[in-house]
């Protein structure tokens, strides 16, 4: 999981340490062993094995003291990835206490259980980042609610409105990202402890009861009917990170469009030696609003095969599970490093207000065309409106004659030379003010 990409010395800078730490092998082992000493703990809670070979159990299952090499040449032989994993547990702990390892449990088991370990520990940090990057887009929002921008459809001047707007409606759609995580949680990071097929067949009838107080002592919830061939609640979860992804390849997208040099609008920060280019020396890229956009590509470039995954034949299929094992570690780390990338971004940009002031007017008054229309309509109906507003806007566009003087000049020869229309952008922004109150407060919902 950690090899290739994540630790390429040309792109390992893309990617979260702490994401890469909780999803190495060390910690993946580490997250078997912290599962299969929960298991015995919770057995010997309930009188199914010794206390005395739980506590021994639970003391011999350190990561640290096993033999990584060996585990590869025996896993690679024995073509199982857990069997060899028991034979050095087994051996640390010696007899008795050995036979009371892995009671009644399967590897599925032990994998999904630790998964969920490994996701919950990624989601506290996931979520704390996506914390500060919403506060830094509230920043944004309050800092520039009154600077005028123009707002665009289909790349296309559209109405006046405020860099504050746009910055609020990112930072409500990421607020709700994080929540949408946040409520799929409780129903994602489960202990499995179900057995061979997830009937507790070799619990001795106090199956439910062990997944219980294992769950108890693992910080998870229990899967309840632990069927081995369900991932829906992973998928569900993992499916939130595919939906973030989406919103902040959306904002770096924006982010990259304001950064244009024809449009200079943002700027992601900059420090002597960050290099654009071998050859362009003038170049300040927006690189690491680029490498945002990357992220959150391969990212959605794996949910497919989370949902391929949910096809498990019978009760247990490795076909499936085989991927998902490897996948939900990628698409974890790819998620963490995604929200540190956002953060840089957000937490470093630069807002060039005279640019926006500029482009404002690059239309020559034809953005506050749709107010004109409007404050027309009450005298003359919208439709009759509209058409003389489409005539004087191709004037303008075709011409290049200031919106307002055109606009006279149609007023003129319709008989309403006397009318005095506000083509001032801050006098058509409509309820942006009460809108960017609301979505900071959450108020959209």
């Amino acid at each position: 999981m950690t090899v290739g990409m994540f630790t390429s010395f040309i792109t390992r800078h893309w990617f979260s340490p702490t994401a890469i730490s909780i999803w190495s092998d060390d910690a993946t082992l580490q997250a078997w062993l912290d599962v299969e000493a929960a298991l015995a703990r919770a057995q010997a809670e309930l009188k199914m094995i010794p206390q005395g070979a739980a506590d021994r159990i639970a003391a011999c299952c350190q990561a640290e003291s096993f033999d990584y090499e060996r585990l590869s040449r025996e896993i690679a032989f024995a073509q199982h990835p857990f069997v060899p994993v028991l034979k050095q547990l087994e051996e640390r702990c010696g007899e008795p206490d050995a036979g009371f390892i892995h009671w009644g449990a399967t590897t599925q088991n032990i994998f999904d259980t630790a998964i969920a370990l490994q996701l919950k520990q990624t989601h506290a940090h996931l979520i704390g980042i996506l914390g500060r990057c919403e506060d830094h887009l509230g920043r944004l929002a309050h800092q520039h609610e009154a600077t005028l921008q123009a707002g665009r459809t289909h790349g296309q001047h559209a109405l006046p409105m405020t860099f504050g707007f746009k910055a609020a409606a990112w930072h409500a759609e990421l607020r709700r990202g994080r929540e949408r995580l946040n409520a799929r949680a409780d129903g994602a990071f489960l202990t499995y402890f179900g057995g061979a097929i997830g009937t507790f067949a070799a619990m001795g009838g106090k199956g439910r009861a062990v997944e219980e107080v294992a769950a108890r002592l693992l910080g998870l919830a229990p899967a309840r009917l632990p069927v081995r061939s369900s991932f829906d609640r992973v998928a569900d979860y993992l499916a939130g990170f595919a939906v973030l992804a989406g919103t902040l390849q959306k904002i770096a997208g924006d982010i990259v469009f304001m950064q244009r040099t024809e449009i200079g609008e943002v700027e992601e920060a900059f420090h002597m030696g960050k290099v654009g280019s071998s050859t362009m020396a003038q170049k300040r890229n927006p690189s690491a609003a680029l490498v945002l956009v990357s992220l959150c590509r391969l990212l959605e470039a794996r949910m497919p095969l989370i949902l391929s995954s949910m096809v498990r034949m019978d009760e247990g299929d490795s076909s499936a599970t085989n991927v998902s094992d490897i996948v939900v570690g990628e698409m974890a780390i790819l998620a963490a490093s995604i929200a540190e990338a956002a953060e840089r971004v957000l937490g470093g940009l630069r807002v060039n207000e005279a640019a926006m002031a500029r482009n404002l007017e690059l239309t020559q008054g034809l953005i506050m065309s749709e107010a004109a229309m409007m404050q027309l309509s009450p005298m003359i109906g919208r439709h009759k409106a509209h058409h003389l507003l489409y005539e004087a806007a191709q004037e303008t566009a075709t011409h290049g004659t200031p919106f307002a003087d055109t606009m006279r000049n149609v007023l003129k020869s319709v008989e309403l030379a006397d009318v005095r229309l506000d083509l001032s952008p801050s006098a058509y922004l409509g309820e942006i003010s009460e809108l960017i109150s609301d979505g900071m407060n959450g108020d959209e919902l």
